[in-house]
């Protein structure tokens, strides 16, 4: 029998769009089966700044109980699965900063093999979607990862419209997550879920 496939959804999310997305994409993976570790990472922005705009702060206090990314959790996840809004068509610095801190286990080794995805938003249509999953996927081909993107292997992408990863556009807050990104998310949970297994059984039986 098979081991379950756990998968970390790790984000970054300043007035919640995409961690309404990260909350589809763990729905999906959950449906298929797998132990998910639902992380955002920490915040880096000072106290005031966050204060000043009351979507974030209001986003913040709902979500201070969601556990802090650690290490750890890429470590113990088959799958790996970050979100992060656009900044000027790349990743927040907060999502950039964790990345960053995976070096000493990128230099072990020990970030290859792993399947990856993301997931974006923005405040305007064609304001970086596209390049900010790019971006984010160089990163993981430095990893040796596996980087599994949707596609257009379902209908549902044919309505979101975006084959590198789930993303909305939420204009200024106020164009709230729909249903064509909720289920383009749930099926990323599940193509990740679907391929991130297969990958595992296949490299268990090449070891065994």
């Amino acid at each position: 029998m098979s081991e379950v496939t756990k998968v970390a959804v790790v984000y970054y999310s300043s007035t919640g769009t995409v961690y309404e997305l990260a909350q589809s994409i763990v729905e999906g993976a959950e449906k298929a089966g797998a132990e998910v570790r639902l992380r955002k990472v920490a915040e880096l922005a000072p106290d005031e700044a966050i204060a000043s705009n009351a979507g974030w702060a209001a986003h913040a206090a709902q979500t201070q109980d969601v556990p802090v990314a650690t290490a750890e959790d890429i470590l113990w996840a088959d799958a790996v699965i970050f979100g992060s809004p656009t900044r000027f068509g790349n990743v927040a610095s907060q999502l950039k900063q964790f990345l960053d801190t995976l070096g000493g286990l990128w230099a072990q080794g020990l970030l290859a093999d792993k399947v990856y995805s993301g997931f974006t938003a923005t405040s305007t249509a064609h304001g970086g979607q596209e390049s900010t999953l790019l971006a984010l996927y160089n990163t993981i081909h430095h990893f040796g990862g596996i980087v599994v993107a949707p596609g257009y292997t379902d209908p549902v992408k044919f309505v979101d419209g975006n084959p590198y990863g789930t993303s909305h556009v939420a204009g200024q807050g106020d164009l709230p997550v729909d249903d064509a990104a909720r289920n383009a998310g749930q099926f990323q949970g599940r193509r990740v879920v679907r391929i991130a297994s297969a990958v595992k059984n296949g490299l268990t039986q090449l070891a065994g």
